[in-house]
């Protein structure tokens, strides 16, 4: 059986050391660094302190060796004290007396005693070269300003301040009422149609008469889109009247349409070519891209809209002699 152990026993026998007692060491004084504040622009101490305006104003005119501005001239005491009473009982009686003189002589309250318009100057330090103020009386009763001119210049009305081809291509590129989305494809459409190469037209599939070479069609994105939509649009469209031709059959009459309706057709049959392209991407841009490069593909003549606009004026041809031509009285 082991030895029982004593705790007694066993801390007799550790050291025991007296711990050493601190001592102050005097150190050298050393002065800390001041931090550097920049001081306010307005404090007397300030070495950097930005010049009065008026001093700097001397410094431009002598640098460009324009007469300067007078600095002893100061404000006057009577525009300093001219709103505060308590500093105008304390003024001298000789500077009481021309403040009463001036005030009984001054224009009406809420008016100024100088004008702050613009004057009339040709050539002037302004750069102000025949301005003239708008003509406040009016040859028209009721109006304050007067009628504008007319016919209004292009670009001026609101609701018309968009080419009508790009404006009505817009409507049709809308979805769900959304028309900043229309306007944002819109404008990615005649990015693309801007920055791409020169386009190589097809001898039997020509762009309307009177049309522009091939490269400055990437100059003007809007004559651009322009011409492919009007090169493309069908002059007519074939309507059937049911039962006309006897044991209920319908019987194709062809119709023709206006400017505006052709270009509808013309955008309809190109957004839906375009819907039935490949995806190159993602992203929000993707079907405007799809629908810049069926356009360049209706300018070269690549595309299949071209076959489907000449299949409605084959069978318009086919059936010209179903319309009827009234009699004239």
């Amino acid at each position: 059986m082991p030895p029982r152990l004593s705790v007694v026993s066993f801390a007799r026998s550790l050291p025991l050391r007296p711990r050493a007692q601190s001592q102050w060491i005097a150190q050298p004084f050393v002065r800390a660094a001041p931090t550097p504040i920049r001081p306010f622009s307005t404090s007397k101490d300030s070495t950097d302190a930005l010049p009065h305006i008026s001093e700097e104003a001397a410094r431009t005119a002598k640098i460009k060796g324009e007469q300067e501005p007078d600095l002893e001239q100061g404000t006057p005491v009577e525009e300093v004290v001219k709103h505060d009473k308590a500093l105008q009982d304390k003024l001298p009686k000789v500077m009481q007396d021309a403040l009463k003189a001036k005030s009984s002589n001054s224009t009406p309250p809420g008016s100024r005693s100088y004008s702050t318009t613009t004057v009339s100057r040709t050539g002037g330090d302004l750069g102000i070269v025949d301005f003239s103020p708008p003509p406040t009386a009016t040859d028209v009763p009721g109006t304050k300003f007067g009628l504008p001119s007319l016919p209004l210049p292009q670009g001026s009305h609101v609701k018309h301040r968009y080419d009508p081809v790009v404006d009505q291509v817009t409507n049709l590129l809308m979805r769900h009422g959304e028309k900043s989305v229309a306007q944002r494809n819109m404008a990615l459409i005649l990015q693309h149609l801007r920055t791409s190469p020169i386009p190589t037209i097809n001898p039997s599939r020509p762009l309307l008469p009177g049309a522009p070479p091939p490269s400055h069609l990437p100059l003007n994105p809007v004559l651009y889109l322009t011409l492919a939509i009007d090169s493309v649009a069908p002059l007519l469209r074939i309507r059937n009247m049911k039962g006309a031709a006897g044991g209920g059959m319908a019987l194709p009459i062809p119709v023709p349409l206006g400017k505006r309706q052709r270009r509808r057709t013309a955008v309809q049959w190109i957004l839906t070519a375009a819907s039935r392209r490949r995806n190159k991407g993602s992203g929000k841009g993707l079907f405007a891209h799809k629908v810049a490069e069926e356009l360049i593909s209706v300018v070269e003549g690549r595309s299949a809209v071209w076959e489907r606009r000449n299949a409605i004026h084959k069978q318009a041809v086919a059936a010209r002699a179903n319309v009827v031509i009234p009699r004239k009285r």
